[in-house]
């Protein structure tokens, strides 16, 4: 079944950069009617595992039949695979370091395909751009059926579990953790940095400054300070480990 969607861009190119344009450049070139959405381009520079479990928060909250474009690729160059996934009815373009691991193993069912074209001129250090996004655009026009193509596994593969540290800090300082929150009881703590954190339900259920943690609209667990920057006072950035008590 070809997407019928809009491409959205998940990658770690940087909003404020040259590359995201670029990337564009080619979508509107190879699907003029399709639109593009930003769903994040400020992913953590060469953190797979933190972008990964971003991703797999987000991804439930994508429409059906939307093709994302998924790259955080330290390895451009390397003999890494290119790949497209199919999870729960949306397709991840992307390389194939883990990067669509984790949301494939949470979906109720998921297929992994090869990209097995590259088109020309192909650069050697931004596939992105000259393979990926045009996998992408031709997979959302239902140009390319990749379920034609016989599937394959995963070459690398996190798992679906829960990833107890942080993966994103936001601009207010909230720092996003990749844990789950649905199953904890609100009576645990986090354990960070040195510091025991209770739980509040919303940041007016905190006092001015007082840190807490809480379970964000993504459903993961997210330390957050009430009108104050939580990264800031307990000096935390992504890749921080918690624990819970």
């Amino acid at each position: 079944m070809p997407a019928v969607g809009p491409i959205f861009l998940f990658t770690d190119f940087g909003s404020a950069d040259i590359y995201v344009g670029q990337v564009k450049a080619v979508l509107q070139a190879e699907a003029p009617t399709i639109p593009v959405v930003d769903l994040f381009n400020d992913a953590a520079p060469f953190d797979i595992e933190s972008a990964a479990h971003l991703l797999a928060a987000l991804a439930p909250r994508l429409p059906r039949g939307a093709v994302t474009l998924a790259v955080v690729d330290p390895g451009v160059g390397s003999p890494r695979a290119p790949i497209a996934l199919t999870a729960d009815s949306r397709w991840f373009v992307g390389p194939d370091n883990g990067l669509v691991s984790v949301l494939a193993a949470r979906a109720r069912a998921s297929l992994c395909f090869p990209v097995d074209w590259l088109p020309a001129p192909q650069s050697v250090s931004f596939h992105g751009r000259d393979l990926f996004a045009p996998a992408a655009a031709h997979i959302a026009r239902g140009s390319i059926e990749m379920r034609s193509r016989a599937p394959r596994a995963l070459d690398v593969e996190l798992g679906g579990a829960d990833c107890a540290r942080v993966i994103y800090v936001d601009h207010y300082g909230n720092a996003m953790t990749g844990v789950r929150a649905r199953a904890i009881d609100s009576a645990a703590a986090v354990s960070v940095a040195g510091r025991r954190i209770s739980h509040a339900r919303v940041f007016c259920a905190a006092a001015p400054g007082e840190l807490f943690w809480y379970e964000n609209s993504l459903g993961l667990l997210e330390i957050a300070a009430n009108a104050a920057s939580a990264a800031s006072l307990l000096g935390i950035d992504i890749g921080e480990a918690i624990a819970l008590e």
